[in-house]
């Protein structure tokens, strides 16, 4: 099995520590989606192309939740109920919304312009950190390995890339830390 992506995807980043704490046998490798011959392994294995994805037994696993369950179904681990899905719903979309911007950013228009898409972002952005902010102490949250997983890596893109202030929210401040000194997130460090 190998799992392909970027160092500095958060998505790909949540998949190679949750596949590291449980010692899967997943291969990773490292494409840049930018580079011709990397885009066609890309194009071949993910019309949406989009990273993650994973390659098993000549089946392509495409996005970071259809890999996750994936994963749980083939190595017998515990799956999410719902409410931990919706808390990773949310999780993705304050990613997503992240990753609008950063790419508005990169393309050279104003995201801080007052008009509805970006907007409609930063409004996701905040609201949705504010609710993790209360709701990553919570059991359903603290019982699931793969959203405390996924919330760090979130956390840790948002400082790497700096893409929100997160300094007032003491939960995520603290969940942050706690998963820092994991070696997995420190073998896993986009900044590295």
């Amino acid at each position: 099995m190998i799992l392909y992506g970027s160092n500095t995807s958060p998505y790909v980043r949540r998949l190679r520590m949750y596949c590291g704490i449980h010692q899967l046998p997943i291969e990773y490798k490292s494409i840049d989606i930018f580079n011709t011959h990397d885009r066609e392994v890309l194009i071949k294995h993910n019309p949406a192309r989009k990273i993650p994805f994973i390659v098993s037994e000549e089946q392509a696993i495409c996005d970071s939740n259809v890999i996750a369950r994936y994963l749980q179904d083939k190595f017998s681990l515990p799956h999410l109920n719902w409410d931990q899905e919706n808390l990773l719903t949310t999780i993705n979309a304050c990613n997503d919304s992240l990753v609008e911007m950063l790419l508005g950013d990169r393309s050279g228009f104003d995201t801080k312009a007052d008009v509805l898409f970006f907007n409609l972002q930063r409004e996701r952005i905040t609201e949705t950190l504010v609710y993790l902010d209360k709701q990553c102490t919570t059991d359903v949250f603290l019982n699931c390995e793969y959203l405390q997983i996924s919330l760090y890596c979130l956390l840790d893109w948002i400082r790497f890339r700096d893409l929100a202030d997160i300094s007032h929210l003491n939960g995520l401040l603290n969940h942050l830390e706690t998963w820092q000194q994991h070696t997995l997130a420190q073998e896993t460090d986009p900044r590295s």
